[in-house]
């Protein structure tokens, strides 16, 4: 099933309470008072990639780091990427632009500070750079980012570009705002673009590449739209996961709706098994790894 191209495997740390889908009924103010389990979750993780030699990229919400310092050292020492997830979780179109380029600096410099390194990379939380927010990217190269991982090119309630490219590119300034090319030249404005990949079937982007989708779908279904995207167009592929996925006994959130209890809650227990599956059927390394060997 293995085809000769390796993917890019990315995990945003995160805890149960903090997604998008639960922003009503869990305010940042209340977090503290919550039973934490990211910490475990993360570990447990880490311990089946090293079982089987695979890197991936971390993308870390500084909220999270700021309280598990270890866990993020723990990251770093056994050769994964660390990347930024903001502060909080925090969709784009909820904040001024002020207030999201105090929480991308914070992020970064926290991250920054505790493995002694540069953070090169960032993922907005719910992938929530859109059409409307593409005013981030400027931020994001302001404060010293060198790829973005936040665009995902279908429609979602939370976020979503129908029409940006299926894989990596550039977003540049252009006079009629940002937009996606192939290859930017040097006196533009711009940062690398490594969108979530989708299956193109017919005229419309489907979700294949994780999170609820992973846990949704039969896994012959994903094990066949990630095989088609490496072997037919010769792409690799964003795979993303939280940590969360794979804790079916983490506390149950009151007050969640009907539709965003199904999203997050859907075959948790599943999930686990699935990831070593895919860890057998495909090649992955971090992203930096993979924008390495492009250079």
């Amino acid at each position: 099933m293995s085809s000769s191209i390796t993917n890019y495997l990315t995990i945003d740390v995160e805890d149960y309470f903090h997604v998008s889908a639960f922003e009503k009924i869990s305010p940042p103010e209340t977090w503290g008072g919550r039973e934490c389990r990211v910490e475990k979750n993360t570990e447990l993780i880490l311990n089946i990639l090293d079982e089987y030699n695979v890197k991936a990229t971390f993308f870390i919400l500084g909220w999270v780091a700021e309280r598990y310092p270890q866990l993020i050292k723990k990251i770093a020492e056994q050769g994964h990427e660390i990347a930024s997830h903001g502060y909080l979780h925090q969709r784009v179109a909820l904040q001024d632009r002020e207030t999201y380029r105090a929480d991308i600096r914070r992020g970064k410099g926290l991250l920054e500070d505790q493995i002694g390194t540069a953070v090169l990379g960032y993922r907005a939380p719910s992938y929530s750079i859109t059409r409307e927010t593409s005013w981030a990217f400027e931020e994001l190269l302001e404060a010293g980012f060198q790829y973005d991982s936040s665009i995902f090119p279908m429609k979602h309630d939370f976020y979503g570009i129908p029409d940006w490219p299926r894989f990596a590119g550039y977003a540049v300034e252009t006079d009629n705002g940002w937009s996606s090319m192939e290859v930017a030249a040097e006196e533009q404005k711009s940062i690398r673009e490594l969108p979530i990949t989708t299956l193109r079937l017919g005229s419309k982007n489907l979700p294949i590449a994780g999170g609820g989708y992973f846990r949704l779908l039969p896994y012959s279904v994903t094990r066949w739209g990630l095989s088609r995207i490496n072997q037919q167009e010769q792409q690799p592929f964003v795979f993303y996961l939280h940590p969360w996925e794979f804790d079916p006994q983490q506390p149950r959130m009151i007050g969640a709706s009907a539709k965003s209890r199904f999203r997050h809650y859907l075959n948790l227990g599943k999930t686990e098994s699935r990831f070593r599956k895919l860890l057998s059927d495909f090649k992955f390394y971090s992203i930096r790894q993979g924008l390495d060997s492009v250079k």
